[in-house]
């Protein structure tokens, strides 16, 4: 076994898997580990954010963390290596196979070291020039390392810039910034695509920005920062300083300095792509109706004190969502999908029912499968669960995958109703309002009775007027006499 072969089965690397259906990508949120920690197989050591959901990742590996080669808040590739292991500490000193992104005194080492000079990169901007020379030899006893020479024409094109006199001293083509931090091996500050153009925009020399990323990184955050005082005009002597003026009563404002930008990514660039999508290749129809809801509200009092569902999250929109199953029941081919690629019509047997969920990262659609054959308690405790999940972000990828029909509830937000949009692959959206206290004719006469708004849209390629109709028309009677969830369930 040669010694390659082996340091490459000492030092393993755990590489981004594909923790969705299909992604190509995930951000970095967390780091439970750091170098030097000991990790077993199965130990969670980071959290990633993909498009659809926040997912915690373990380690397939017992040893030693060697390095963390990106730090948090950067977006990955599936397939990347990320963290490497050593998985025999006790063997002794060893060097470990080069990760993507190292730091700049790393890459030096490294680049002595190695046959082919090697150079630190942030991902995306590739090498920069290097050119091939022998492994620097051990030094006798007592007598220094020389190093070897670099040719001017290297040096030149390293600086980018005429070859010097041999006997000039070259200098450097950018300052370092804070004692080299944020610097490549050429002079080059480190950052991403996005920033460098930003930086051109704003006019700043990302020479003279002080970094704050991971390894040196300068981020929009470091630019911006640099552009504000470059935005104000140096003021004179104190005596001076003109007073202050309104901007409404100069009629200018310096809108830039109010804006703050973030970046669209995670789940929240998932959501917008898959409205965008839905929005323009369903045909959408939006249906509403009012409905006095009062037995309903009163059913989930009474519901409260039930022995069968004592623990369990009991509200309106239980029996909402039971309410549309039932209608469900009674109208199968509204549960449906569009095969555009064999233009054919997919009716589905199952119903697997999506609640949406207002997150901190955005909003998530995750689905409680098979729940059309489920009884109300387990229909109540998986609603809970999907819930208290959603808020701490540990809503899986799986969970949101697969659905048919989904519910919203606009209601908690005071919100008397709205025209959803389709969640991508599936027939129709419900939005569940604010039930207030209104007055309404009942039984002849006019009472203060709880009432709501429903909104149901549908993809107009697969349920027509009438079948919509009918089921909202179903929802809404089951809403107001809700013994109908017995007679027809």
């Amino acid at each position: 076994m040669t010694a390659s072969t082996a340091n490459a089965q000492r030092f393993r690397e755990f590489k981004m898997p594909d923790v969705g259906e299909g992604l190509t990508e995930a951000e970095i949120l967390k780091w439970y580990v750091k170098p030097g920690d000991t990790v077993t197989d199965g130990q969670v050591v980071c959290e990633v954010e993909t498009a659809k959901a926040a997912v915690e990742l373990p380690i397939p590996y017992d040893g030693v963390v060697h390095e963390l080669t990106f730090g948090e808040g950067v977006t990955v590739d599936v397939g990347t290596a990320i963290i490497s292991v050593d998985t025999d500490p006790g063997a002794g000193p060893a060097s470990a196979p080069a990760t993507v992104q190292t730091p700049p005194e790393a890459a030096k080492a490294e680049e002595e070291a190695e046959p082919q000079g090697r150079q630190a990169v942030l991902v995306g901007y590739g090498a920069a020039p290097s050119s091939t020379k022998r492994r620097a030899r051990k030094p006798q006893a007592g007598v220094p390392a020389q190093p070897e020479p670099v040719s001017a024409a290297l040096q030149a094109e390293l600086n980018g810039r005429t070859a010097p006199a041999p006997a000039a001293p070259v200098t450097p083509a950018v300052t370092p910034v804070a004692n080299g931090a944020g610097v490549g091996a050429v002079g080059r500050p480190l950052a991403k695509p996005p920033v460098r153009k930003l930086a051109k925009d704003l006019g700043i020399d990302l020479a003279t920005v002080v970094p704050s990323g991971p390894d040196g990184i300068i981020t929009r955050e470091d630019v911006h920062a640099a552009a504000a005082p470059a935005a104000a005009p140096a003021p004179a002597a104190a005596a001076a300083v003109p007073t202050p003026v309104a901007p409404a009563e100069t009629g200018v404002v310096n809108a830039a300095a109010r804006e703050r930008r973030v970046p669209v990514k995670g789940v929240r660039k998932a959501t917008a792509q898959a409205m965008v999508s839905s929005a323009f290749t369903a045909p959408h129809v939006t249906e509403f109706i009012t409905v006095d809801v009062t037995r309903t509200m009163k059913l989930v009092q009474e519901l409260k004190q039930d022995p069968d569902m004592a623990g369990l999250r009991v509200n309106p929109l239980l029996l909402v969502a039971r309410a549309f199953l039932v209608a469900i029941k009674r109208h199968p081919e509204v549960n449906a999908s569009w095969d555009e690629a064999q233009q054919e019509i997919v009716y589905k047997d199952y119903v697997n029912l999506g609640i949406a969920a207002a997150t901190p990262r955005g909003l998530i659609v995750p689905n409680i499968k098979d729940a059309g054959v489920k009884t109300l308690p387990q229909l109540a405790e998986e609603l809970g669960d999907l819930v208290a999940t959603a808020r701490e972000g540990k809503t899986s990828p799986a969970a949101m995958t697969g659905g048919t029909v989904t519910i919203t509830n606009v209601g908690v937000f005071g919100v008397d109703t709205g025209t959803p949009i389709l969640n991508p692959g599936e027939s129709a959206i419900l939005a569940f309002g604010a039930v207030k206290l209104q007055p309404w004719v009942h039984k002849g006469k006019v009472k203060a009775r709880q009432v709501t708004t429903l909104a149901l849209s549908f993809d107009h390629r697969l349920i027509d007027g009438e079948l919509g109709s009918k089921l909202l028309a179903d929802i809404a009677a089951v809403l107001e006499r809700p013994k109908r969830l017995i007679t027809w369930g």
